[in-house]
């Protein structure tokens, strides 16, 4: 790092006061924890006939919460027609809007649960986005999970066609490519804006007949596909949403695939744009993103997390009387730890579950507080021992500093911080709201710095080599930690509508 040496007291200074980004699309508020943020959850189902695609579309969203609480929407083909909601807040506060659950009942529905990467946090941006006709009918609807990187330029070729554009994030690009192109028919609209865009998309839709689903050329973002009969399809960003609603996996979406429906053939269609696409799933989806009890590429999750934890142990062995996780991602590679090493796990860290997103607080001195309400430990458990701090990344290095501030306050004797992911060293242009570089503590310091800024007895981060190895690929998307990338960053850093 320039200069560290002969500035170190002054940069450390700025990381401990600093807990801020700048990234233009989150508040203060929602910068105070140490954390990248979640993406946004998609989920559709199309049937032959009519179904409950209230109730089925709730369930699948509540299972994809934990990708997106700014904002929740469902688009509902019913009778040749569209209906949509959205609303700010949870799954439950969207659906709390709907006094006639009849209309929302159908044959096909798309849902996203929203968490901003792009465009501002206006209403206007909540999603699903939909284009109208001359009669102002709703004619087509689509929920996107990622990020464009050629978003802007997209965006003024078509001003300059004169298309009017209703929002300010890269999601309606796709929505206008797709109309401008139907006079190809849906396949081809599809077929056409794929050809065109850039970046990480999985992408669901409907039109008032039809329902599609298709995925970026590099697969970055996951999508799924399941059935609940041989008649009712599901696609979704996670499998956790097809055991919401009882559907069986069938298969991950490919990498440059569109699945369709089609009103000369009965079931799904399928058609590749791209053949031979590179499967570059993102490697932090397994870390942190997706819930546990997800499979993505065919791969477990939670075994992912826990072999993690056993990794990092034969990588970097300690003496210790006790081994906690950071709720919730680094508890099952802190049991993994726990079961290569032999040092018991110990849950003594506490999780306040009620402590939301939009928690809002003035002053910097109250903002220092807020990691004590959210994990508390039990303190007759952690005095005068030698613990093992698991925790699924160290993104800004505030909460690290803070959790380990309140073990030392606990009594414990010696402090050592294992985290399962590589440095962070790059943000993120596909999907993940991440910090920029400068705020990036492993950007920024070396481990040896960033131990003893945190003042722990020894720190190690999994190697890149170790993570590929658990993988079992070097074929995801490992540009937080490498900084390259599958797809060029494009200039869509900080799309908006200036």
């Amino acid at each position: 790092m320039k200069d560290f040496q002969n500035h170190k007291e002054a940069y450390l200074k700025q990381f401990a006061e600093r807990p801020y980004g700048r990234n233009l699309f989150r508040t203060k508020e929602e910068e105070q924890m140490d954390a990248p943020t979640e993406e946004c959850g998609i989920f559709g189902l199309y049937s032959e006939t009519d179904i409950d695609t209230f109730s089925l579309s709730q369930f699948g969203l509540f299972a994809l919460q934990h990708r997106g609480q700014e904002a929740c929407g469902i688009s509902v083909m019913k009778s040749n027609r569209i209906n949509n909601v959205k609303e700010e807040g949870l799954v439950l506060d969207a659906f709390k809007t709907i006094r006639n659950p009849e209309e929302f009942m159908g044959n096909g529905v798309i849902g996203h649960t929203r968490y901003t990467t792009a465009g501002d946090k206006k209403k206007y941006n909540f999603q699903p986005f939909f284009a109208k006709n001359e009669y102002d009918q709703i004619i087509l609807s689509i929920a996107h999970n990622g990020n464009l990187t050629n978003a802007i330029e997209l965006k003024k070729e078509l001003e300059a066609e004169g298309v009017v554009f209703k929002a300010t994030s890269d999601s309606e690009v796709i929505l206008r490519l797709i109309q401008k192109n139907l006079d190809l028919g849906l396949r081809g609209a599809i077929k056409a804006t794929m050809e065109k865009i850039q970046g990480a998309y999985s992408v669901v839709g409907i039109t008032r007949n039809k329902f599609f689903a298709f995925r970026d050329f590099n697969g970055i973002r996951p999508l799924v596909l399941g059935a609940i009969d041989e008649n009712t399809f599901v696609a979704a960003s996670e499998t956790a949403a097809l055991d919401a609603v009882g559907a069986q996996y069938v298969r991950d979406i490919l990498p440059g695939e569109i699945v369709y429906t089609s009103e000369n053939e009965v079931g799904l269609q399928s058609f590749v744009v791209k053949e031979n696409c590179e499967r570059r799933i993102c490697a932090f989806e397994y870390i942190y993103f997706a819930r546990p009890d997800t499979y993505m590429e065919g791969i477990n999750v939670h075994e992912v997390r826990e072999k993690s934890g056993e990794k990092i142990w034969e990588q970097a062995p300690v003496e210790a009387d006790m081994v906690i996780g950071v709720p919730d991602s680094g508890v099952p590679a802190a049991i993994g730890f726990s079961k290569a090493s032999g040092i018991p796990f110990r849950p003594v860290l506490i999780k306040n579950r009620y402590i939301g997103r939009s928690f809002i607080v003035p002053t910097q001195e109250m903002r220092e507080r807020i990691v004590n309400l959210k994990l508390n430990p039990i303190i007759s458990e952690i005095k005068g021992k030698r613990i093992v701090i698991i925790d699924d990344s160290i993104v800004r290095g505030t909460t690290s500093k803070r959790l380990v501030k309140i073990m030392k306050e606990a009594g414990a004797k010696e402090i050592h911080f294992r985290s399962v992911s590589p440095p962070i060293i790059a943000p993120c242009y596909l999907g993940i709201d991440t910090p920029t570089k400068d705020d990036l503590i492993s950007a920024n310091m070396s481990v040896e710095e960033l131990r003893a800024y945190l003042d722990v007895d020894s720190l190690e981060f999994l190697s890149i080599d170790n993570l590929k190895e658990i993988l079992g690929s070097d074929k995801h998307c490992f540009g937080c930690f490498t900084e390259e990338y599958p797809v060029p960053k494009g200039p869509n850093i900080k799309y908006t509508d200036e």
